[in-house]
């Protein structure tokens, strides 16, 4: 007996698959993630033998509407979202999964946010920028000759994005001019007698251009078996650092500095006692004024720095800082899932991803590289030291995932997205008022009818 065809406009709902695919991508997600996503909602939809194939460059779905066999293949994204754009996506798929989103309002809804403007205007936007510079400066190396150069060159990137108006195809060769203007800018402060350590005053200007989060997460997706989409990541993580990296080493020649100069510090004087704390607060206020972040979430941003960089510091003093990112995405992990599940707050990518950048986990790597480019005899241990930082960052975040997994479902506070499902939802999986689309039932239901394994714990959705 042939099934029913169902109401909604089969092209309709594939445009706004993909679309909302390309979103969900653009703010970083996992893969597998945005797979279960959208087999969610074709399943809310009544669409039978859903397959969703989702790389970070390209997704590639296909349904059957009862008669016809539908397929769609679209690109990735070009660019990342801000703040208040991953919230409004996260938004709208939650309810897309539960089935309260029409599919052609649900299009009219993405194509709304993609084209809404900041919340701030450009000035808010380049003030932000610079307290993220001096923030990260003060967490780095607080001494009043860095904070000084953090803010004049955090200032001047900031300017320099406004001038590019964001065009991703200017992304890569900006990155190298403003790490060339402000390694040279370091350099000639440098010979001019002030006090700046070169190797520490890089990087705060450059923290927006640092791809930690996609490092840890292409880490993620290799451990959950994507090879693919977790090498892209990984690749393409790594030539930006490489593309950083080599900025700054032509800016040092542009002065008539070598390469190897670049990891010459000056004798460091007044450090700032208590400015890491203090640089923990101005990150996150920047952070929310430069990348526009949703009108409640400056408290919850806060309050996730304070307690991940809390549980860095302290495993820092008794393990050491290669494997500290680990204990801090441990916290960050759950903490964010919380916020947004038990406390009503933005969700959790809203409050994740700032942590990520207080970890600096792009800010390492960037030493590492540049150390590996101008000092070969350490190249090997760099290279091993960035794959460590990395590592640790990436277990830290399975493992809270599985922790929270583990203990809401044990006491049955909440609900989490985890785990790596099936290729196919069928129709009948469609989500109920008594099962929350979101739980982590619904990944075990579809692995079930398929045989296929499921593994716990997942980064932030």
């Amino acid at each position: 007996m042939t099934a029913p065809a169902p109401k909604v406009d089969t092209p309709v709902l594939m445009d706004f698959m993909f679309r909302l695919a390309q979103a969900y991508l653009a703010c970083g997600e996992q893969t597998a993630l945005v797979e279960l996503f959208l087999r969610r909602i074709a399943a809310a939809n009544r669409m039978r033998r859903t397959r969703v194939v989702a790389f970070p460059t390209a997704i590639f779905i296909t349904m059957h509407d009862g008669t016809t066999e539908h397929v769609s293949i679209s690109e990735g994204p070009q660019r990342g979202l801000r703040l208040d754009q991953i919230a409004e996506v996260y938004t709208l798929g939650d309810a897309a999964q539960r089935g309260e989103v029409d599919p052609r309002a649900g299009l009219d809804r993405l194509n709304a946010i993609m084209r809404q403007p900041p919340r701030f205007g450009v000035a808010w936007r380049a003030f932000g920028h610079v307290l993220v510079t001096v923030g990260l400066a003060m967490v780095l190396m607080p001494t009043p000759a860095n904070l000084m150069a953090a803010a004049v060159l955090g200032m001047f990137v900031a300017l320099l994005k406004e001038v590019s108006d964001n065009r991703a195809v200017l992304d890569a060769p900006l990155s190298v001019v403003a790490a060339a203007f402000i390694s040279s800018s370091v350099f000639l402060a440098v010979r001019n007698g002030l006090p700046v350590d070169p190797l520490h005053a890089f990087v705060p200007p450059l923290v927006t251009f640092l791809p930690g989060a996609m490092l840890t997460f292409g880490m993620i997706e290799l451990a959950y078996g994507d090879m693919v989409s977790g090498t892209s990541r990984l690749m393409s993580g790594f030539v930006q650092l490489v593309l950083l990296a080599f900025g700054l080493a032509a800016g040092a020649a542009l002065v008539g500095y070598n390469p190897a100069d670049l990891i010459a510090t000056s004798e460091q004087r007044h450090i700032i006692e208590g400015g890491s704390w203090i640089g923990v607060l101005l990150f996150g206020l920047g952070v929310c004024l430069h990348f526009s972040a949703p009108r409640n979430a400056l408290p919850w941003v806060t309050v996730a720095l304070i307690v991940t960089f809390e549980a860095q510091r302290l495993a820092a003093g008794q393990f050491g800082g290669l494997v500290s990112g680990f204990f801090g995405m441990l916290v960050a992990t759950p903490l964010g899932y919380l916020i947004q599940l038990r406390f009503k707050g933005p969700p959790s990518m809203v409050t994740f991803l700032p942590c990520f950048w207080l970890l600096v986990p792009g800010a390492l790597g960037l030493l590492s590289v540049t150390r590996m480019m101008t000092d070969y005899s350490a190249g090997i241990q760099e290279l091993i030291n960035a794959t460590y930082i990395f590592a640790s960052l990436a277990l830290g975040t399975l493992v809270g995932a599985s922790l929270y997994k583990f203990i809401t479902e044990r006491l049955k506070l909440g609900r989490l997205k985890a785990g790596r499902a099936a290729r196919k939802v069928v129709a009948d999986e469609r989500p109920s008022k008594q099962q929350p689309a979101d739980g982590p039932e619904a990944v075990q239901a579809a692995a079930g009818r398929t045989g296929s394994p499921t593994n716990a714990g997942a980064g932030p959705a």
